[in-house]
């Protein structure tokens, strides 16, 4: 199933003071496109209060890059305009910014390890010179040793004070560092993220937004050098802007290079969390939302046994199949979904915890957004009207038990809107018109989505 539900509270007692949060993990490229379009759905689910009109917004990787404009009051059709280049709010995310490659290090790296290749006799013999006056004696005794009794053990004793000297201090270059820290470098998105809010006048400080809105919105990290948790928002850590918050969580490692900020190396808040529950329970949340894209495939194999051949055998299509990249999709998925499978269970065996989770997931059986290549900028039309397919039929399935949740917290809900996105999109697959234009469409009873941040 698409949706996980733990349900805690009692929805016979109206929630009017609660707290709900939004919690966003990543999902690269068609994952952040393939959330764009589910959270459209959901957003045309709800009635009287949207998306961005939650109290916490959690994100992580690419759904901190999601969390910050819809906590600014940028609506789902607005964000999806945006990976179209049609929208008037927000530009564009384009291939260069996404891609655009570690060029100072691609070029250094090689340059430096010729060098220190090409010097690296002349200083050990350079070493060695100015090591023997201080070993001399240790070489000498070492020598008669050696003289006396010519054997491996006193040998590698002879040796053994010129090795210390020279190898203490110098070792031979390995052709591994030569290889950048990160194929791209995503410092052009913060630069995006940065103009953007700069022009429709979204704060980029963590405590103004807090502040003028009550919003509280959390970027997760995760330092390099120290693999220590960081936590980016008004009352965690604020000495950087948003926009560099979600720099440091989208550094994917190996596809980005470290992002560094005042002096220390962050990479991808997803190494350590696939998303941050327990971080919006922390902060007060009753309900939390959470949106994960990324889960494994149950790729269903039927083996029959074949007795010339003295080996099982199926005609269905293995993951294995699609090589490396198939192996580690799945690999990387089953990592994503089990860490926070652990953490929705937790909370289902919780006595203390009596709030509510609401998990949106991909089902377990959408082959076609598993095969899609996670970074693949070209894929993200297809990906947001997947997303929204797979949220809306998923919701509609559990449907009463959702609306029953939403609203003892005042959320009301409706079919209405979703039924008529669903009608407009077949329409446009049957004309051959772009069906993201049908999810971009406003339409009169769709949230205008102000912008309600004021810049400082």
């Amino acid at each position: 199933m698409g949706i996980t539900i733990i349900q805690k509270s009692d929805l016979r007692q109206k929630k009017h003071n609660s707290k709900i949060a939004l919690v966003l993990s990543g999902g690269a490229v068609s994952g952040g496109a393939f959330k764009a379009g589910g959270l459209k759905a959901f957003n045309d689910f709800l009635v009287n209060r949207k998306v961005n009109d939650f109290d916490i917004y959690v994100g992580i990787s690419a759904g901190g890059l999601l969390a910050v404009p819809l906590a600014g009051g940028l609506p789902p059709e607005e964000i999806l305009k945006s990976l179209e280049g049609t929208s008037e709010r927000f530009s564009q995310l384009s291939p260069l910014a996404m891609y655009f490659p570690n060029w100072k290090e691609m070029l250094s790296r090689p340059l430096d390890y010729l060098y220190r290749r090409g010097t690296y006799i002349p200083a050990v013999i350079l070493d060695a010179i100015q090591a023997i006056p201080n070993i001399s004696e240790e070489l000498k005794k070492g020598f008669v040793t050696f003289a006396k009794r010519p054997n491996y053990s006193n040998y590698e004793k002879m040796i053994k004070p010129l090795a210390n000297a020279l190898y203490s201090s110098r070792n031979l270059p390995s052709l591994f560092s030569t290889l950048p820290s990160g194929i791209f470098d995503n410092r052009p998105i913060e630069k995006y993220l940065k103009e953007n809010m700069r022009r429709n006048k979204m704060t980029n400080h963590f405590k103004v937004l807090k502040r003028l809105l009550g919003k509280e919105l959390y970027i997760c990290a995760t330092e390099l050098d120290s693999g220590d948790w960081s936590v980016f928002g008004w009352d965690e850590r604020n000495d950087i802007s948003i926009s560099e918050a979600v720099m440091a969580s989208t550094a994917m490692p190996g596809f980005y290079k470290p992002a560094n900020i005042k002096g220390v190396d962050y990479i991808d808040g997803g190494v350590q969390k696939t998303a941050n529950i327990d971080l919006a329970i922390q902060k007060g949340a009753d309900l939390v939302i959470c949106y994960n894209p990324f889960r494994p495939l149950k790729n269903k194999i039927r083996l029959t046994y074949n007795r010339e051949k003295g080996a099982y055998i199926t005609r269905d299509k293995r993951i294995s199949g699609g090589g490396l990249f198939g192996v580690f999709n799945q690999v990387f998925r089953t990592l994503y979904h089990s860490r926070l499978s652990y953490a929705i269970n937790r909370y289902a065996q919780d006595k203390n915890f009596k709030g509510d989770i609401i998990l949106i997931e991909p089902t377990e059986d959408d082959e076609s957004f598993f095969q899609m290549n996670p970074f693949a900028f070209w894929t993200r039309s297809y990906a947001a009207k997947s997303g929204f397919e797979s949220v809306r039929l998923s919701i509609e399935k559990h449907f009463d038990q959702i609306k029953a949740i939403l609203g003892s917290y005042g959320i009301e809900m409706s079919k209405d809107l979703v039924e008529q996105d669903e009608a407009e999109l077949k329409a446009a697959e049957a004309s051959g018109r772009e069906v993201l234009e049908v999810l971009e469409k406003p339409g009169s009873k769709r949230n205008k989505g102000k912008l309600r941040l004021i810049s400082a």
